[in-house]
């Protein structure tokens, strides 16, 4: 039987402490107020003020890292303490929580992805129907007809009457012979099959398709500046395209399959189905999107970072924190990535590469294996980059 407890927090006092490490609690705030603080500001980020209703704590405890901010009560303060093991049951109970829950990481999300482009490369990417046909172009050129071709249909679909509407069927029909692209429509099928290299979803375009990884590896990526910036490689048991889906907005983000893929669909007729019988389907879901609000705000703090190779640096120990593994004395990690995505991962330009890809590989913390990245010691790694964001909180 769930059994919610109540927790007192006198004002002043700390509710949670950013940098500590997770515990398996997160609050919900039934009176009083908290202002939300962190110690890597963004530049344009105001701290938050939560009330009654609002949660804290919640990204690290269901992702199950480091906390990301600190919480203070400005008042005094009544939660309700949950455990990370009590939320499937409250799910069950209460499906309203959990749906507050996920439409509020969704939103943080989008405003943290908007925040992310403009720190990242100076500019935010367009955000009408028009920058499809920038997307479908930027692959055209790089010689991708299977990527192009369903950015093409897209911008087509879209903008009956646009700019470049003429140039996009004619390249929508001389690519056809060359393309492998599956699934220009939706439809109801479960599961999908997508050949590598071609384009599952455009950033962009309209669409409430959720997708759940069932077999291999899709990048997010976006174009802004006429630079693809990489924001994740996602892999079997992941999940995306669900803020379209729950906030029936156009793609925040293009998806492209690296290799054969295999992908459940979930739309919303058979969403809300899942919120009211499948508990636990909606837990993980949850804890996805915790998941990437952590890491998010870890790339926004990378962005910061003047130096390209600190910022490359840190990048890398992002991807040794995600992975979640036991850390020892000279722990090692084997990646899946090359020295050119972390640096496009960073956004750096084509001077910036030219300029730091070798200072970075000499690093003694990068060792270069078959062509991918390998952590030879993780733990001095994670040091090393915690020092360079001390650093910029300095300054």
């Amino acid at each position: 039987m769930l059994q919610l407890s109540f927790v007192n927090f006198r004002q002043g006092s700390y509710i949670v402490v950013e940098g500590k490490p997770q515990n398996d609690i997160f609050y919900i705030i039934q009176c009083g107020n908290v202002r939300i603080h962190k110690q890597h500001q963004i530049p344009g980020q105001a701290p938050e003020i939560l009330g009654p209703g609002d949660f804290v704590g919640v990204i690290s405890c269901m992702s199950n890292h480091s906390q990301i901010d600190t919480a203070i009560a400005l008042t005094d303060v009544v939660c309700i303490s949950v455990r990370r093991d009590q939320y499937p049951e409250l799910i069950e109970r209460n499906t309203p929580v959990a749906l507050k829950i996920i439409r509020t990481f969704a939103n943080r999300m989008r405003q943290l992805n908007d925040t992310l482009m403009q720190a990242t490369v100076n500019n935010s990417a367009a955000q009408s129907t028009e920058h499809i046909f920038t997307v479908a172009s930027y692959y055209d050129k790089q010689n991708h007809p299977s990527i192009a071709i369903y950015a093409y249909y897209q911008y087509i679909k879209a903008n009956t009457h646009a700019l470049h509407i003429e140039e996009a069927k004619a390249r929508f029909q001389a690519l056809r012979s060359q393309s492998r692209a599956v699934y220009f429509e939706s439809n109801q099928d479960l599961l999908r099959i997508y050949p590598k290299d071609t384009m599952i979803m455009s950033e962009n375009q309209s669409g409430q398709d959720m997708f759940i990884i069932q077999e291999g590896r899709v990048k997010i990526s976006k174009i802004v500046d006429g630079v693809e910036v990489t924001l994740a490689i996602l892999k079997k048991g992941d999940m995306f395209g669900e803020m379209a889906l729950l906030e029936n907005k156009p793609r925040s983000a293009s998806a492209i399959a690296e290799d054969d893929c295999r992908l459940m669909t979930v739309n919303k007729s058979n969403f809300n189905q899942m919120v009211a019988t499948q508990p636990q389907l909606i837990s993980r879901l949850t804890t996805t999107l915790a998941e990437r609000l952590f890491v998010m705000q870890r790339q926004l703090v990378n962005s910061q970072l003047h130096d390209p190779v600190a910022k490359m640096i840190d990048m890398l120990a992002l991807q040794v924190e995600k992975a979640k593994i036991t850390i020892d004395n000279k722990t090692q990690f084997q990646t899946d990535l090359t020295i050119d995505d972390i640096a496009t991962m960073c956004g750096l330009t084509s001077q910036e590469k030219a300029l730091n890809l070798f200072k970075f590989q000499s690093d003694q913390h990068v060792k270069i294996v078959g062509g991918k990245i390998l952590v030879p010691d993780c733990l001095e790694l994670l040091k090393q980059a915690a020092f360079y964001r001390k650093q910029y909180a300095k300054q």
